[in-house]
């Protein structure tokens, strides 16, 4: 244990200058921690990073199990198995062909082939955070598709771990480890709350019973023989509850996850051992094909496959692009299972270092990718390489014929519930232009037109008939999204929203008619609250009781019942 905490200490005194630097020059924080593992890789021995990437990626995986949101990811969930499989049927087979080809044996090249089907959900995820498109299609269709490729590695850690294919220990694993991932599902359902109660307003001690039953699910799976990495993902499954309600916890468990991302990203880098540096020429040679050849399965076959099943499933194109972006790298499931094979003597040092090299470049490479996505998209449909889709958004949307002289409101939130009660006061035509698919049965049971589309796309306005049009209200606080409003070239006058001023003015300057800048009218409403509170119009009793009421009258209804 002294070893394993000295090894963090290393980790985060050499991390810490290449926070700094990728910090004041805005750039993807990833690079940088896989750079700073190949320093402290040089200081630390080998086997005590090996055991931590373990204990990392086990803890980063009870991390997303506390964060799986199956509401989510249910709209979708149909389309995402079959991307999800696609990629591992399609890459995987060619991941395994590749390696038999490359001179590696059949069941090394098994692992290079998963390495190369499965994508990681600790990247996919932190990528897609802060982000409006968490929850728009691409978000949900690729958190979707990590969920389903991360029960079939469960399914793989289990298995391959048994070490032999006999049928009798292959089961016994399978069954110890569907015995925690039930054992999670009662837990979550019938004692989470019983700790809450007893944990009364106490953060800390809510904490501290979500890390006891994270201890007792890891050592359940130690005592059985199996992978702590199911026994933590059993772990937040059990944990996996509504943030609002436990929202002190949730916000502490955000913050151990920031740590365990640092470290996984930097035991990544620590493992790599470089060609023609610290192995010979020939040795050197064979990593180098085989990383390559899983970098462009990762890289470039992945992405592609995913979004020709999205595409001829009838997602845009656009949305099948960004969501084949989030699957572009090797999954630390992957490399849970290399790591397994390389223990009980299935993976040669080689292949490892081969699949860890790949990984290295593929999560740097995913962070490019993800930063840049808007322009890759572009360029591959600008020349003609995506062909048009829009099946979905005609499933999904429902127009009222020959509409005309109406407002298209853009999203679905607060604001654009707002603007959709005035419209049916004062009789007003509208649509909603809405790219969320799990608010889709909210819009259609209370609005009288949604279009359910990418707003960043020309279909998505020809079905919400914007040419004959009188306003576009967006209330997306999203500059690519604005500045996509005002190229469409429409007649309708345009109101758009900012997230500061010196940006509503340059969309002011761009053509846009009225800009809400969210900081400055939260300053004006604020002002308006308290001025009668100074000139003793207004009690603070009467004021409190008066903001209650309109946020009670404001709150989104699915919200309330999350509450309740």
């Amino acid at each position: 244990m002294t070893d394993l905490l000295t090894a963090v200490s290393i980790i985060f005194v050499v991390v810490g200058p290449f926070l700094l630097i990728a910090n004041r020059f805005n750039l993807p924080t990833v690079p940088f921690f896989v750079l700073a593992g190949i320093i402290a890789g040089s200081i630390i021995d080998p086997d005590l990073t090996l055991e931590l990437a373990q204990y990392g990626i086990a803890l980063l995986v009870f991390s997303f199990g506390v964060d799986i949101d199956l509401s989510a990811v249910r709209t979708v969930i149909v389309d995402s198995e079959i991307a999800a499989f696609g990629q591992i049927v399609v890459v995987g087979s060619l991941g395994v062909i590749l390696g038999v080809v490359l001179g590696v044996s059949p069941v090394e090249a098994i692992y290079l082939g998963v390495a190369g089907a499965l994508s990681s959900t600790i990247v996919g995820t932190a990528l897609l955070q802060g982000d409006i498109g968490m929850n728009v299609v691409h978000g949900r269709l690729a958190r979707s598709i990590q969920f389903v490729q991360d029960l079939f590695a469960i399914v793989l850690v289990l298995v391959l771990g048994a070490s032999t294919l006999a049928v009798f220990p292959v089961a016994t694993a399978v069954g110890y480890g569907a015995a925690l991932i039930v054992a999670a599902f009662l837990v979550n359902r019938y004692v989470f709350d019983v700790i809450g109660r007893l944990a009364g307003d106490s953060d800390e001690l809510m904490i501290l019973g979500v890390v006891t039953m994270l201890a007792l699910f890891v050592g359940a799976a130690e005592f059985a023989g199996i992978s702590i990495v199911v026994g933590a993902f059993a772990a937040g499954l059990a944990v996996r509850h509504d943030p609002v309600e436990y929202l002190g916890l949730f916000n502490g468990l955000e913050s151990l996850k920031d740590f365990f991302v640092a470290i996984f990203f930097v035991t990544i880098g620590a493992l790599i051992t470089f060609p023609f540096v610290e192995i010979g020429w020939t040795a050197s040679v064979e990593k180098l094909l085989l990383a390559g050849v899983l970098v462009v399965l990762t890289v470039v076959v992945k992405p592609a496959v995913t979004t020709a099943i999205l595409i001829y499933q009838g997602y845009e194109r656009r949305s099948a692009t960004l969501t084949s972006l989030n699957t572009d790298q090797v999954s630390e499931f992957a490399l849970v299972i290399a790591i397994q094979g390389l223990l009980v003597g299935a993976l040669s040092e080689s292949v490892f270092d081969a699949i860890i090299f790949a990984a290295a470049v593929t999560m740097i490479t995913s962070s490019l990718s993800q930063r840049y996505e808007e322009e890759i998209y572009r360029t591959l449909a600008s020349r003609g390489i995506l062909p048009s889709a829009h099946g979905k958004i005609d499933e999904w949307s429902m127009v009222p014929p020959n509409l005309s002289d109406h407002v298209v409101i853009v999203g679905y939130g607060r604001q654009g519930q707002k603007l959709v009660e005035t419209c049916e006061e004062v009789g007003q035509p509208y649509v909603v232009i809405e790219n969320d698919p799990a608010r889709r049965k909210t819009v259609l049971d209370r609005c009288t037109g949604i279009v359910v589309g990418d707003a960043m796309e020309r279909y998505t306005w020809e079905k919400a008939n914007a040419e004959d049009a009188r306003i576009v209200v967006s209330t997306v606080d999203s500059e690519p999204v604005s500045r996509r409003i005002l190229s469409l070239g429409l007649d309708a006058d345009m109101t758009l929203r900012a997230s500061d001023q010196s940006t509503a003015l340059s969309l002011i300057e761009a053509g846009a008619l009225y800009v809400s800048v969210s900081e400055l009218l939260a300053g004006q409403q604020l002002v308006r609250q308290i001025q009668p509170l100074l000139e003793d119009d207004l009690s603070p009793e009467e004021l409190r009781q008066h903001r209650q009421d309109e946020l009670d009258d404001r709150i989104e209804p699915d919200y309330r019942y999350q509450l309740r």
